[in-house]
């Protein structure tokens, strides 16, 4: 801490619009121009921007994530408010403790199981046979189908779906049909689902969402995937069938990935990156090309890969002074 080590805050705002009463932060260089004039009443700051700053100072290595703990300190989420409205459909099979909150409209099917503080949204469906951790929230109108299993301290946004059947097909031409899914999906603790995402169930295994995922809004996820612990997707990026995503990943918009592949730990995906191929080694990937003609589409691919090491032989063919014909 730097400067009044008594300072108190209610909130938090932003470095032009806090008030004294309000801690606010600096995490990227490109606003330290605020620093200057800001009014809050404290900043949370790397110490390199100590001496720029008018008001108490709180020193963080990240201060990205003192923030975010301090913001949930301080505005944390409305505690469940334990009961079942009248409106509220439960089943006389489900399993519903008294300190669960299921809101109006709500529906709890038979065999369900809701663990202790679980707070299910106005218009929420939760099916069959379905298991919600203590501390999970589910939004209003998110639909949890038979059998799904989500774990402790979830957060499903508005519009998610889990558990609705897998783009399963085969082909007997001219004809569709359709395979049954039977598997189920499975979450485990402290994931976030954003608004609109879908998460299929499994053609025979389930599809599998570990710990601590966060997921942006409309993202998609197909059956039999698996992605791996503290990953994090942004809006619109998509998964196909039966690919496995490692450990602590992360997908920048609109990024897809095509069926039956592996994605090692801590691979990174810019901005509308397609993936074609596993990934076996970590770093950062990206890379999309226009629609083309299949076949020329994968003969263009095929020499972008190895376009580096051309032009470096084509650079030594080309030297000055370095013979490239005859007599």
């Amino acid at each position: 801490m730097h400067g009044n080590k008594g300072q108190r805050v209610q909130a938090v705002g932003t470095l032009t619009g806090a008030t004294g009463r309000a801690i606010s932060f600096l995490a990227n260089p490109s606003y330290r121009r605020h620093l200057a004039t800001t009014r809050a009443g404290a900043v949370i700051l790397e110490e390199r921007f100590v001496a720029d700053c008018p008001v108490p100072a709180l020193i963080a290595a990240n201060p990205y994530a003192v923030y975010a703990r301090v913001a949930r300190f301080l505005h944390p989420p409305r505690a469940a408010e334990p009961g079942v409205h009248p409106s509220a459909s439960v089943s006389k099979d489900a399993v519903v403790p008294e300190s669960a909150q299921v809101c109006a409209q709500a529906v709890v099917a038979g065999g369900a199981m809701l663990g202790e503080s679980v707070v299910i949204g106005e218009g929420s469906v939760v099916g069959p046979d379905v298991t919600v951790g203590d501390g999970t929230r589910l939004a209003p109108r998110v639909v949890l189908m038979d059998g799904v299993r989500i774990g402790k301290r979830c957060l499903l946004h508005s519009g998610v779906v889990v558990g609705s059947d897998g783009f399963g097909f085969a082909r007997e031409d001219p004809e569709w049909i359709k395979v049954p899914q039977l598997g189920g999906v499975v979450i485990g603790d402290d994931v976030e689902i954003g608004a609109n995402t879908t998460v299929d169930r499994g053609a025979v295994e389930d599809t599998v969402i570990e710990d601590g995922v966060k997921m942006d809004n409309q993202v998609q996820i197909a059956h039999n995937v698996r992605i791996g612990a503290h990953t994090v997707m942004s809006a619109f990026s998509g998964v196909a069938g039966s690919t496995r995503v490692g450990a602590r990943c992360l997908f920048g918009g609109a990024v897809v990935v095509v069926g039956h592949l592996t994605i090692c730990d801590d691979a990174v995906f810019t901005f509308r990156t397609a993936v074609l191929r596993s990934i076996t080694e970590p770093g950062t990937y990206s890379g999309t090309l226009g629609a083309e003609k299949a076949g020329l589409w994968r003969r263009n691919a095929a020499r972008f890969r190895t376009l580096d090491e051309t032009m470096r032989q084509l650079r030594a063919r080309t030297k000055p002074g370095r013979r490239t014909g005859g007599d």
